[in-house]
């Protein structure tokens, strides 16, 4: 019996790119599985720059505070590839796909593809929507892996609701430089007929949604104008239509997460499923999305910094994501002072200096680092910290998480604030070190 590892390594090898936008070769593999993509179960489809796999976490959890058999796909994995299926069941929480249950839909699967050209991307979603659609659920919550127009998940041909959360400049290279481009390729979701909620965006972006809207026929439920949230006196207030709710703040930390939330609940309340309030407050509650804001507690890596000092981590890894984080860090500094320590690592084609420029005035000293494994040539070290002094920081590279923090400790002795960020690579990378299990590369 093969492994997972074995299949997706050999799935990597069917296309030169690990990254080719395109339609037909994934309908042409889903139309030799039996077109699984038709019977799955109400679709939630959900796109955008940032926030999309935090809206994504709150969605899950309230629809299981209300009850409800919930698939989830999201895309790229932190630890093990099977963190990006999750299948849903009557009789409990959602739980990653098995390994027996991967084996068996990669491996039809890669029979029926027969060696024709296809992206690991592509052909493991067609695995994905296999497994969806042979364990029955109540929805499934579809995340795009890149853009949205030829993303492979846009075969999904009548999606219950649509979500679009922030747009903003990140995967240049493949959507556009310009954020009108970025927004087209996102907006190419919407379908006709199709509910689509909207949190808030830049105006540029907005104009090319309402107007993708106007063309397919699309019906928009935009932030700002058919509800808004914000917090309010240590609350959560979520307004739309006539309705008001006064909920707790969610628990995933950060100001970027009001917003997060409050478009999670208007989708919730627009799937037409009929969802308590005291769901919502419970999914808000309960949810859990590691790697966004996730404070790091026992484990190899906590030991290696002084007593009384933090270790946070989080994927961000574009500017958009670096001012939110920037201001959440500057939130916990104004409750509890501490100076603030940056390890960071990002992959070469990102906006290194756009991102780490936030930071600036707030972080005492940025070290960057490696990310082992990465699908994606990453910023060396040495570019990596010029990159940092370029946006007018204190920067030094160094090997590896390990040396950096043992060099932050050493170097700046006392209780500290350690931030990991730059990249869900390196975010992954760094989860498997604490736990002690060994990563699946992306």
């Amino acid at each position: 019996m093969p492994t997972s590892d074995k299949l997706l390594a050999d799935l990597k090898l069917l296309h030169p790119k690990l990254i080719d936008l395109s339609l037909g070769r994934v309908e042409r593999l889903l139309a030799k599985l039996g077109n699984p993509h038709l019977r799955l179960p109400p679709v939630v489809h959900i796109a955008g720059t940032n926030g999309k796999g935090s809206v994504t976490a709150y969605l899950k959890a309230m629809l299981e505070a209300a009850g409800r058999s919930v698939h989830v796909y999201t895309s790229p994995h932190l630890v093990r590839f099977h963190e990006r299926i999750v299948i849903g069941s009557p009789a409990q929480s959602a739980e990653p796909i098995g390994e027996d249950q991967l084996v068996d839909v990669l491996t039809r699967t890669q029979a029926l593809n027969d060696g024709d050209d296809i992206t690991q991307f592509e052909i493991t979603t067609a695995a994905a929507f296999l497994a969806f659609a042979e364990n029955p659920a109540d929805v499934l919550l579809l995340e795009v892996g890149l853009g949205g127009r030829l993303d492979a998940t846009n075969v999904v041909p009548d999606p219950r609701l649509g979500v679009i959360t922030p747009i903003s400049l990140d995967h240049a290279d493949k959507l556009g430089e310009r954020l009108e481009l970025i927004a087209a390729e996102k907006a190419g979701i919407l379908k006709p007929g199709m509910k689509t909620v909207v949190s808030h965006q830049d105006d540029d972006a907005m104009v090319v949604i309402a107007n993708t809207a106007e063309r397919v026929g699309a019906e928009l439920v935009v932030w700002g104008q058919d509800f808004d949230a914000y917090e309010q006196a240590g609350r959560l207030v979520v307004q739309r239509n006539d309705q008001l709710l006064d909920l707790p703040l969610p628990a995933l930390i950060g100001p970027h997460q009001t917003a997060n939330a409050g478009t999670a609940v208007v989708a919730a309340l627009e799937l037409g499923f009929d969802i308590s309030e005291a769901a919502i407050e419970r999914g808000l509650q309960t949810v859990r999305w590691p790697a966004r804001m996730q404070r790091l507690t026992a484990g190899p890596l906590t030991d290696l910094l002084k007593p009384g000092s933090e270790l946070w981590l989080d994927g961000g890894h574009n500017p958009a994501a670096g001012a939110a984080l920037a201001q959440t860090m500057a939130d916990l500094e104004e409750r509890a002072p501490r100076p603030l320590h940056l390890i960071v690592g990002m992959l070469g084609l990102k906006d290194a200096e756009g991102f780490l420029c936030h930071f600036r005035g707030l972080a005492r000293h940025v070290i960057a680092v490696p990310i082992p494994g990465a699908h994606e040539q990453p910023f060396t070290p040495e570019t990596l910290a010029e990159a940092a002094q370029n946006a007018g920081l204190s920067a030094e590279p160094a090997a590896g998480i390990e040396e950096a923090l043992q060099r932050c400790d050493t170097r700046f002795p006392g209780p500290k604030r350690v931030l990991i960020c730059g990249s869900l690579y390196l975010a992954g990378h760094v989860l498997a070190l604490q736990d002690g299990v060994a990563a699946q590369p992306n």
